[in-house]
């Protein structure tokens, strides 16, 4: 899977899966958005893991239930 020039964003990526996808999406070229709802300090962690190995990663707080925030996202 290539993705470099790609721009991902990661719905949940706070922890669980989410934060798996964004890695591996990183690892794999893409440049990640890292969303969460709550867990600020969570994504923060994701970011900085992403960092760490080379990668392009941002933190963005948005309720995806909501459309206007999607939206903004």
């Amino acid at each position: 899977m290539h993705m470099r020039g790609k721009v991902a964003v990661v719905t949940g990526a706070s922890r669980g899966i989410g934060a798996a996808t964004a890695k591996r999406l990183a690892r794999h070229g893409a440049a990640v958005a890292v969303n969460y709802f709550q867990n600020g300090t969570a994504a923060g962690e994701v970011v900085a893991a992403i960092r760490e190995t080379g990668g392009t990663a941002v933190a963005v707080q948005a309720d995806v239930r909501d459309a206007g925030q999607c939206e903004a996202m």
